[in-house]
């Protein structure tokens, strides 16, 4: 997920254009009630108790304090109370609680805890709630109060068709105006809100914290009640953080949410991106944890003390208590019910009821390419779209996206025919992301002169998932510009065509779609991590988004891995969906982590990168109820973890991410096998790999193979494009 600040920088060319552009076209009652003589004052608690969502916080007592929390009669935890008054629990079941000193000699309470599912408040606590244009706060229905930043578009008048971003950035800052000016462009009223525990939000912070989806419901449906939102109807924006975010808000089914456009997003909180294969992200996701812990301490953005706002002050006095997302990462190495499982789309998507737009891309450097695995759980949405391709982490805002999202927020939030100003803003947006400039919006549908009722029909009468082909080479455009070679569309995910195709992995290094017939027959390798660097790439984050980034993807050296690949193809292969590394391993060694990664080599020797997946060996334990031919899916969890019997063969799956791509005439496909690292910009891995021996089986007893998900009838370009122009798919020489 993006530092905020890339992002901004790499848009801040769009404000300056679009204005171009555009111009042409805050109990104060006095407590002075005294008692009577007769009868004795009555002593304040020394400390307030504010219950929520499976919480409960102490405020304002003192620091230093020693305090238990009883559930009922029963205590059930204790704790200091920190430098800053406060205390906080989390994670308790729903019921009474009152908090007292350990010698018992003040209680506080009881106050009542509830959980996810207790019923919202009434549409009065939202109506009751005033929000204006510019910055305030949006009360939740456990008092917190989360900051939020409103801006209206510089045209028209209210009501205004509304976007609301929500997430841990900084979207409630009134001086970030990159975005709020990006979507006021495009006819929108932006409402920007911080998460609980971020910016001038109170709270507490742990990221994707169930909470979180409960707030995000009373925000948008403040929101909504707002008399300059039109139809008090309001849908969700945002990449990566505030992409994800909405998934979470949305499964709650806010009443007046109308639409939700999640780009560049995970489906997995494990599996996705934290221990992909069950090894830990070192490179991307343990940093990004570290980074939003710090932002979340108290005054972390910086913003916040410029707002001159006692409440943004009085809500940071709960910072102290917010737990460390990179020791809980660390403490949980295996999928589990009490973390992990929490926080997994993939488990709730299937309760979203409002049109979905979702855009990503398979070889995204931050969030990781995992994310089409859940897309045909979107089975609640009346209206579900999906536009996939080759690139980056912002490929999903790319040329070839950017109308048709646009349109659906045209249609879904804006309730009108989609206007032409997309034109003005995603030229600029692309050239401010890609660097390359002279672009224009490919074509779009046409809706001049049709009703609301029949540009809605076009649009939902076109297949529903796009996926785009060899982005940054489209023909006329310059090198690497995000736009694609071709489209191809299609009515579901999977695609409906897909063949599972195998290939076996032969003595020899071929890749042949028969059976060895021999036994008995292997090839070994040193799974050595040291024998490559950790990563592929050493530029900036947002470097990586211009037209050529500089590379360094090398080949494995001898002995440190293994390679097969097949005869140049007869025929055209498009491969449109994930696959399997289907491998019988033997090592000595208690446990291996493996990295496999796709490549198409093509006549002239250049082999272009397309896709990786991992496995810790002891995780080989499958899901037999989820896997498939074409997509293992493991366990993960503590109890199925076995250690490699020594010297025998066990059969492990590696999932390979979905990808599409166009194996041409004369093409090899190739799939290599090392410890993991050098084949991903960002993400590194903390390896067990020390240089172990690890013997793959190739023989007709232990055959290995790699299945894929070929779909036939797919016409392609008959030349390949320059190899260097394929956004995100580095090149180099093979050496065969």
């Amino acid at each position: 997920m993006p530092p905020r600040t890339a992002l901004v920088r790499a848009l801040l060319a769009v404000l300056a254009a679009l204005a171009l552009a555009l111009t042409t076209l805050t109990l104060g009652q006095t407590a002075s009630a005294t008692a009577p003589a007769t009868a004795p004052a009555t002593a304040p608690p020394s400390w307030e108790l504010r219950p929520g969502t499976n919480q409960v916080e102490v405020l304002d007592a003192t620091p230093g304090l020693e305090l238990r929390l009883l559930h009922g009669t029963t205590p059930v935890a204790k704790g200091t109370v920190d430098s800053q008054g406060s205390l906080m629990w989390r994670q308790l079941r729903p019921g009474s609680y009152t908090v007292q000193t350990t010698d018992q000699s003040e209680t506080v309470g009881p106050v009542r805890v509830t959980g996810m599912h207790a019923a919202p408040p009434p549409h009065a606590f939202y109506k009751t709630q005033t929000l204006n244009n510019g910055f305030g706060f949006i009360k939740t229905r456990d008092g917190t109060t989360l900051s939020a930043n409103v801006s209206f578009p510089s045209f028209g008048s209210p009501p205004y068709p509304t976007v609301v971003e929500y997430s841990g950035y900084d979207p409630s800052n009134p001086a970030e105006t990159t975005f709020p000016r990006l979507f006021n462009a495009l006819g929108f009223a932006y409402v920007g809100v911080n998460i609980r525990g971020t910016g001038c939000s109170g709270g507490s912070f742990l990221p994707f914290e169930p909470v979180q989806s409960l707030d995000g419901y009373d925000a948008i449906e403040t929101i909504a009640a707002q008399p300059w939102a039109k139809f008090h109807k309001v849908g969700m924006v945002g990449i990566s953080y505030p992409g994800i975010e909405q998934l979470y808000v949305a499964r709650t089914r806010p009443p007046h949410l109308s639409a939700i456009t999640p780009l560049s997003i995970i489906d997995d909180s494990y599996r996705g991106t934290l221990w992909p294969g069950g090894i830990l992200n070192t490179g991307f996701a343990e940093p990004w944890a570290s980074q939003r812990a710090a932002d979340a301490k108290p005054f972390g953005e910086g913003w916040e003390h410029g707002m001159n706002s006692p409440e943004c002050d009085a809500n940071q006095l709960v910072r102290l208590q917010n737990p460390d997302p990179v020791a809980l990462i660390e403490d949980n190495p295996f999928d589990n019910k009490t973390y992990y499982q929490k926080i997994d789309p993939s488990r709730f998507v299937h309760r979203i009821n409002v049109p979905v737009y979702l855009a990503g891309a398979w070889q995204d450097e931050q969030t990781g390419g995992h994310f089409p695995a859940f897309l045909h759980k979107f089975r609640s949405s009346p209206h579900f779209y999906a536009t996939m391709s080759n690139g980056s982490h912002t490929e999903s805002l790319s040329l070839g996206e950017f109308g048709r999202y646009a349109d659906f927020l045209d249609l879904y939030v804006g309730r009108r025919v989609p206007t032409g100003l997309k034109a003005f803003v995603a030229p600029v947006l692309a050239a401010s992301l890609t660097g390359v400039t002279g672009l224009s919006l490919p074509q779009q549908n046409d809706y001049q002169g049709m009703s609301y009722a029949k540009a809605k029909h076009l649009f939902q009468s076109q297949k529903h998932i796009r996926v785009l082909f060899e982005e940054g080479a489209a023909k006329g455009e310059p090198s690497g510009a995000p736009l694609p070679r071709f489209v191809r569309s299609f009515d579901s995910w999977p695609v409906p065509q897909r063949k599972p195709t195998r290939f076996f992995l032969r003595t020899d290094g071929r890749l042949m779609h028969s059976e060895p017939k021999h036994g008995g027959t292997s090839k070994s390798f040193s799974a050595d991590p040291s024998a490559l660097p950790a990563t592929d790439y050493s530029g900036s984050s947002s470097g990586i988004w211009r037209a050529h980034p500089k590379y360094h993807w090398r080949q494995i050296p001898k002995g440190t891995g293994l390679g097969w690949i097949t005869r140049p193809m007869k025929k055209n292969t498009v491969v449109i969906g994930g696959g399997s590394l289907d491998l019988w391993v033997k090592t000595h060694a208690r446990d291996v982590d493996l990295e496999a990664t796709v490549s198409d080599v093509r006549p002239n020797g250049s082999e272009v990168y397309v896709q990786t997946g991992w496995l810790r060996a002891s995780h080989r334990r499958l899901d037999t109820k989820a896997s498939t031919v074409l997509r293992p899916v493991h366990t993960d969890r503590r109890r199925d973890a076995r250690d490699m019997p020594r010297g025998k063969y066990r059969k492990l799956r590696i999932e390979i991410p979905a990808f599409a791509q166009p194996f041409r005439v004369g093409d090899r496909l190739r799939i290599t096998i090392d410890a993991p690292g050098g084949a991903k910009p960002l993400w590194a891995f903390r390896t067990i790999d020390h240089g172990q021996r690890v013997k793959i089986g190739t023989g007709r007893r232990h055959a290995s193979s790699l299945v894929l998900s070929v779909v036939p009838g797919i016409a392609v370009p008959k030349t390949a494009p320059p190899c260097r122009s394929l956004r995100s798919q580095p090149c180099r020489t093979y050496p065969g």
